[in-house]
């Protein structure tokens, strides 16, 4: 018994020995520093090597750090919001402007176009007037110079005139435009001559009737100042002469001088009677 006793005394004895030994290496393995850098004071922790536990919780903490999703960010303030908003609707307001400055542009090229085609039809138009206006012209000529043909042909000449009766009823204005239509004037017998030879052609065109044919005699622009129909004064005349009716007789109603075709004499009438007339033309 004695010897197993201290048998384990012994044992117990090393042990410590080799515990303290161990600790004793131990701080000298990690105290001791190396000779560059000095020996680092002991108790001072800092420096020690993580422990396995240490770097197995370290390690599970930045997993968990990574799996966790990051934030959402906040949203806009009802400023930023208010800003997108304006921006938004004067960038539609410009997208507006610019097109409505292209449609004016367009307008505006065919408001020019329409102008150039208005105005060479403009010129068209002057350029068919003026030919129109010449046809006219050469149609009244012609008519004037078949007037004159037909008067000469189908009436009575007498010296260097043709006269020619129209059996169409007209006012004595009418009568005056339509004798100057047909390149002539009213009849206006200026001398005993020409009234007989007048006279005599009136008689035959109407035998054996009686009609009153205008002449180209009145007196509009003063009472009892007997004018031709071109404003030349009347030096012949050939006044109806009875005691129951001389010529003239109507004052300043009747002012106007038709021919009897019975016998030749004049007559004073209102100006508005529609009655037949006499042309006398140019040979």
């Amino acid at each position: 018994m004695e010897k197993a006793a201290i048998l384990v005394s012994v044992l117990c004895l090393g042990g410590v020995c080799l515990v303290g030994m161990g600790s004793e290496s131990l701080e000298n393995d990690t105290g001791a520093g190396s000779p560059e850098t000095g020996t680092v004071a002991q108790g001072d922790n800092s420096k020690l090597p993580p422990s396995p536990e240490t770097k197995v919780g370290e390690d599970s903490k930045s997993e968990d750090e990574e799996s966790i999703d990051p934030e959402p960010t906040s949203s806009l303030s009802d400023f930023e919001t208010s800003y997108n908003y304006v921006l938004s609707r004067l960038m539609s307001v410009d997208q507006a402007i610019h097109k409505l400055n292209v449609g004016h542009y367009l307008l505006d090229v065919k408001l020019t176009q329409l102008l150039d085609r208005l105005s060479r039809l403009d010129t068209t138009l002057g350029e068919m007037d003026n030919e129109i206006q010449q046809v006219l012209t050469l149609s009244k000529e012609n008519r004037k110079e078949v007037g004159r043909l037909e008067g000469c042909q189908k009436g009575r000449r007498v010296g260097h005139k043709c006269f020619l009766v129209f059996r169409t009823y007209e006012s004595y204005a009418g009568a005056s435009q339509r004798c100057q239509e047909r390149g002539g004037r009213m009849a206006m017998p200026r001398d005993r001559k020409e009234q007989e030879a007048l006279a005599d052609y009136a008689r035959g065109f109407f035998h054996p009737g009686n009609w009153p044919i205008w002449l180209g005699i009145n007196d509009l622009r003063s009472e009892g100042l007997y004018l031709f129909d071109d404003g030349s004064r009347v030096t012949y005349f050939q006044w109806r002469k009875h005691y129951l009716s001389s010529q003239p007789d109507g004052g300043k109603r009747e002012n106007c001088v038709a021919i009897s075709s019975d016998n030749g004499d004049w007559w004073d009438n209102y100006c508005d009677r529609r009655m037949f007339y006499l042309c006398e033309f140019d040979v």
